[in-house]
């Protein structure tokens, strides 16, 4: 405000109003710019609109804008984690549990894929002299496979099938185990060497305050369910704040709050074994959760101190995962339904890393600043290439395995947009 002539300054203050501030501010027209980007991205390039998120807030990040605090605290941790509790509902309450019990073989793609990417990842590290400390929380988070990311790139694309369906279920799993392990060992970063056993209690620790949350907030929309629509507006808000308050619960008691909201929806699942659709009222409350989720991620990732030495330690992260993901698929893929060319596919869809990694970075970097900020120099730069790339090459893999009901080419280029389909 140096800017304005004292007098004229004098005579305004007595006219100001407090408000919620000039961050609100930015934040909305950065959502807003976002929006009309999504949209641009979608309709000249192709590409699903998370694409566009990613790169206003990469733009914004490289130029320094300050409206993300790291590591994540207070309003926009809470925001972050709300936003991917959200996602993880819904993907917990689509996990096909009987699926596994008659083709266990999913079951194996999943533990082999997040298997070889974390001592795939962790060899590599240790390959290129990254200390253990440092090398593990890494190895831990590369096991995510983007749930967020994946089903933004399968609304966008409309696509169904045994790939998108496989893909989905096998992000979901690798994510609950990088959660699991992610904050538990969180909590033991600073510790002297544990023993097996030892090591096991904080792991379930946070399973089992994760499972209690969960099981309240299933047990409560269990009970609503009984008596209200699925339909309706007030079900939507009631959903919301359940999870809300759930993800708020979760993290003081010393859970994971995304771990709780995938947990609720499994059993959510169980106790309401009826379809029921996703409210359509909560669509347009979760799509901007999503939004913030995605340019947050993208602000904070570009925001990190880049260098070029650290360069070639984070490609050779991203083209081990790669490898790692799409192996493991592919070793336990006989007899599991799939061809060879799906279950390829299906490893390329699961590339995309973003907010829950994020999540999990940011416990590494509260119980430990100093090697926080060394695993952090790496990761966050990942994140932010896989955020934006691996959407492209999970669209990519969902095209390439004709599920897409949406045409490849741009709407602008001759492709029909989605008012016109639903005609």
């Amino acid at each position: 405000m140096s800017f304005i002539p004292p007098d004229l300054y004098g005579f305004w203050a007595d006219w100001i109003r407090p408000s919620a501030g000039l961050p609100t501010v930015m934040w909305s027209l950065l959502l807003a710019v976002a929006a009309a980007a999504g949209h641009l991205v979608q309709r000249y390039l192709g590409m699903p609109k998370v694409v566009g998120y990613s790169i206003v807030g990469m733009v914004v990040g490289f130029a320094g804008f300050e409206g993300a605090v790291w590591p994540l605290q207070g309003i926009s941790l809470f925001l972050l984690e709300l936003g991917v509790a959200i996602v993880l509902f819904e993907a917990g309450g689509r996990l096909p549990l009987r699926w596994f019990r008659h083709n266990p073989r999913v079951l194996l793609q999943s533990l082999l894929e997040a298997g070889f990417t974390y001592f795939g990842v962790l060899w590599a590290m240790e390959l290129m002299d990254v200390p253990h400390p440092v090398a593990n929380p890494i190895a831990l988070i590369a096991m995510v496979a983007s749930p967020a990311v994946l089903s933004r790139v399968i609304m966008d694309t409309r696509a169904s099938g045994p790939v998108t369906e496989r893909a989905m279920t096998l992000a979901t799993l690798s994510t609950f185990y990088a959660l699991t392990l992610g904050y538990a060992q969180a909590g033991l970063i600073e510790r002297a060497p544990l023993a097996f056993m030892q090591k096991l209690y904080p792991v379930g620790v946070v399973l089992g305050m994760s499972f209690v949350v969960g099981g309240l907030m299933a047990l409560a929309l269990r009970s609503a369910l009984r008596v209200m629509s699925p339909t309706s507006e007030n079900t939507a808000i009631l959903l919301l704040a359940i999870i809300a308050a759930g993800a708020a619960l979760a993290a003081h008691f010393g859970g994971s709050a995304p771990l709780a909201a995938l947990i609720g929806g499994v059993l959510l699942k169980q106790l309401n074994p009826k379809p029921w659709a996703w409210p359509r009222q909560l669509g347009t409350a979760a799509s901007l959760l999503t939004m913030l989720m995605f340019v947050l991620v993208s602000v904070v990732a570009a925001g990190a101190d880049w260098s070029l030495p650290v360069a070639s330690v984070v490609f050779t992260l991203i083209a081990v995962r790669a490898v790692a993901k799409i192996a493991g698929v592919a070793v336990a893929n006989p007899g599991s339904g799939a061809s060879w060319r799906q279950a390829f596919w299906v490893g390329c869809a699961m590339a995309p890393l973003s907010s829950i990694a994020l999540l999990i970075a940011s416990n590494f970097v509260t119980a430990s600043p100093l090697l926080g900020a060394m695993i952090t120099q790496v990761v966050l730069p990942a994140i932010l290439t896989m955020e934006l790339f691996g959407a492209v090459l999970a669209t990519i893999a969902i095209h390439a395995a004709g599920e897409a009901s949406r045409a490849w080419l741009p709407e602008a280029f001759g492709g029909s947009s989605s008012e016109e389909s639903q005609r």
